[in-house]
This record gives structure tokens, sequence and C-alpha cells, in this order.
């Protein structure tokens, strides 16, 4: 399965930035290291259907998403329906990650290692 895979990334790639790997209601959490986490989650009901989701909420308010729910006000995207969500629910820009799963999570995790050395 996919979710072993990404586990492997995670925790042989971004050791610096990712404590420890679960699955739990059918996604990959990755347990970040200042306290949030990261969830990964490919839908089992609508093929193709993806989140990647670090929630950073209670650290200092943030959220940053890539995914393809198809919300209405983003069809003018040429990315629709994937999209990033930068920082919050409301800042969301245009997909720049590509289509392989695993690209997809070593992107994000570059992400994350930069927000955290950002942050200290």
């Amino acid at each position: 399965m996919i979710y072993d895979e990404l586990t492997e990334i995670a925790e042989e790639e971004f050791f610096d930035v990712v404590l420890q790997t679960q699955i739990i209601a059918g996604k990959l959490r990755l347990h970040i290291v200042d306290g949030s986490y990261l969830d990964i989650w490919f839908s089992m009901k609508i093929e193709g259907r993806f989140a990647y989701h670090w929630e950073r909420r209670m650290i200092n308010g943030s959220v940053y998403r890539y995914d393809n729910r198809p919300h209405e006000n983003l069809r003018n995207m040429k990315s629709f329906p994937k999209h990033f969500h930068d920082g919050s629910d409301k800042e969301i820009r245009e997909s720049e990650f590509g289509e392989d799963p695993k690209e997809i999570l070593r992107a994000f995790l570059q992400i994350v290692r930069a927000k955290i050395r950002e942050d200290n």
C-alpha cells in the first residue's frame, strides 16, 4: 500500500522533522517535531481524491493543505481541482506539486522543514 512507501520516505529522508508515523482512521499521520502533525489521506470511496494536511493551528494558527476537493470558487485555477492552502483555509493558490504521491510528500515535507527552521 502507498502508506507504507510514504512512511519509509518520511522516516528515512525526513527524520529531522518527523518524530513518528502511524496509520489512524484510514490515513497516515506524521507527528512533527514542533508538536504539529501532517495527515495524508487517499479516499477509498472517490477514486483519485486525496489530501496532505499539515495542522499547525494549535501552534501558530496556521494550516497547510494540498488537496483536490473541487471547490466551485476555484474553477478558474489552472490546476483545478488541485490547490494549496498556504497558511490558512482562505489563502489558496494553484498547485505546484506533481502527480506522484511520493514526490508530493517529499515536496510537502520540504515545506514543513523550511517552516520549522524559519520558526526557530
